[in-house]
């Protein structure tokens, strides 16, 4: 009988050595490298549907700033904690304007401005606004313009509300792809 609980006693120790080193491993992984994320709603359609699954990596900006037309989860300004995902249109220090459907840029290297071309929508961009961003504000927008809450309504975002950006999509399965920004 003492051998019965001298292999349960190793078998605890063991599976809880399994545990720990497992936890070790993971949740810094899932904590300060990668996280998933589930798209609730119309707002990035065509790019994602509702209830797509992403893997969104929370470690490249810790090295380099978000660039235009990266997709990009992050929390929402009003409520933080609610997680949004929207496209990065504007970046710091820029002028954005939207007038007659398209998007002008003013910036450094573009002091008269250049319209936005984006291939990924399927219309043009409703509304008219002009906004001058600040060193640490970006401007996103969903790709499904007439039905996105982004920074035409509630203004720029600050960078320090960016969890990170899209980098795989795994469900569903037949579209599952690494997500890239379009060129420009």
């Amino acid at each position: 009988m003492s051998n019965f609980f001298e292999e349960a006693g190793n078998f605890i120790w063991e599976t809880a050595k399994i545990v720990v080193v497992s936890l070790l491993i993971i949740l810094p992984i899932r904590y300060f490298i990668v996280q998933p994320f589930f798209v609730r709603g119309e707002s990035m359609q065509p790019s994602f549907n509702d209830k797509d699954y992403l893997i969104i990596d929370e470690l490249s900006y810790r090295f380099d700033a978000p660039g235009r037309g990266e997709v990009i989860v992050f929390r929402f300004p009003q409520d933080p904690s609610q997680y949004y995902i929207k496209r990065i249109i504007g970046l710091p220090e820029e002028t954005i304007e939207i007038k007659n459907g398209e998007i002008t840029i003013v910036n450094r290297a573009h002091p008269t401005g250049f319209t936005l071309k984006e291939s990924y929508l399927n219309e043009n961009t409703p509304g008219e606004i002009k906004i001058k961003l600040d060193d640490n504000e970006y401007f996103v927008l969903g790709d499904n313009r007439d039905a996105s809450s982004d920074s035409r309504r509630w203004g720029p975002l600050a960078k320090h509300l960016i969890i990170g950006r899209a980098w795989l999509r795994i469900w569903p399965f037949n579209e599952a792809h690494a997500i890239k920004a379009p060129a420009y």
